[in-house]
């Protein structure tokens, strides 16, 4: 019973951060910020279910490692976006210019 109310614990956070990465879309600095606390969300999750069942922990490594990468390529993009536009808002930002 308590093992089942700290698997509600990550899923709570994860709507929580779904929540926040609909309703704000201003910056892409707050949108990059809720996309990781996603990721830590599903990361414990998944943590949590696997120690519970006692099985391998190699996939929660691997997301770790992708959820790294993707971190890495969303902050490249931001600081592209302020050095080519100045700041962050996506109202400034158009994708079809080049």
């Amino acid at each position: 019973m308590i093992m089942n109310m700290y698997l509600l614990f990550p899923i709570f956070m994860f709507l929580v951060a779904c929540m926040v990465y609909v309703s704000n879309r201003k910056h892409l600095l707050i949108t990059l910020l809720s996309l990781e606390y996603l990721m830590l969300s599903l990361f414990m999750l998944m943590f949590m279910y696997l120690m519970k069942n006692h099985l391998e922990m190699y996939f929660v490594m691997m997301f770790l490692v992708f959820s790294v990468c993707e971190g890495a390529l969303g902050l490249s993009i931001l600081v592209s976006m302020i050095r080519t536009h100045g700041n962050n808002y996506f109202q400034s930002f158009n994708s079809l210019m080049c």
